[in-house]
């Protein structure tokens, strides 16, 4: 299998996540703007899960760059995000749904939590592909220790969900701020190997 192939079914599985997502809100059987306000909760949920996803296929899209091979290895460590990133339209909708009762939001920060660590199972993988690329290892391990970091944000969401939605929606926010921009040094890394 190539790397292309491995992007292109990641990008129509993580299309997919994000059509079922909006597709799961529904539409208001009445046209008033009560109804409309009814439904913030549901699109704020949809809204940084769509967010998520994006910097998640944005980040994914710059990684798989830096593949030399792809392995069994690689493909179970990818099925292992996209499985992962399919959960994330429940648990966004159930967070929505229930107007981010803290029980709902620690499940999502918990589920968030599993996205990062596959993702960084993923990394590592691929971490572990490019031994002898030294520009490629450097910018990895850059990778890995954001990817600690939100791991240990995403753990401390969980209670803090208890504490006050607010506490918690503030570090999943922080955490996508921080992979927000895809790391523009797999692209000069790329650039300069060939």
């Amino acid at each position: 299998m190539t790397k292309t192939r491995v992007e292109a079914f990641s990008d129509g599985v993580i299309a997919i996540i994000i059509t079922i997502m909006v597709l799961e809100m529904k539409v208001p059987h009445e046209a008033s703007w009560e109804a409309l306000e009814k439904l913030w909760p549901v699109f704020l949920s949809y809204v940084v899960s769509f967010m998520m996803l994006g910097i998640y296929w944005g980040n994914h899209h710059h990684l798989v760059h830096s593949i030399k091979e792809v392995n069994g290895s690689v493909m179970w460590a990818n099925l292992h995000l996209l499985f992962w990133l399919s959960l994330i339209p429940f648990a966004s909708g159930w967070m929505g749904e229930n107007h981010f009762e803290p029980k709902t939001l620690a499940v999502y920060a918990l589920l968030l939590n599993f996205c990062g660590v596959a993702y960084y199972i993923l990394l590592k993988v691929i971490q572990s592909c490019n031994r002898n690329n030294e520009t490629f290892r450097i910018v990895l391990e850059k990778q890995s220790k954001k990817g600690m970091l939100s791991m240990v944000l995403y753990t401390l969401a969980i209670p803090a969900a208890f504490l006050h939605a607010a506490i918690a929606g503030s570090i999943i926010i922080i955490v996508a701020i921080l992979w927000l921009i895809p790391d523009r040094n797999i692209e000069k890394a790329t650039k300069k190997e060939h």
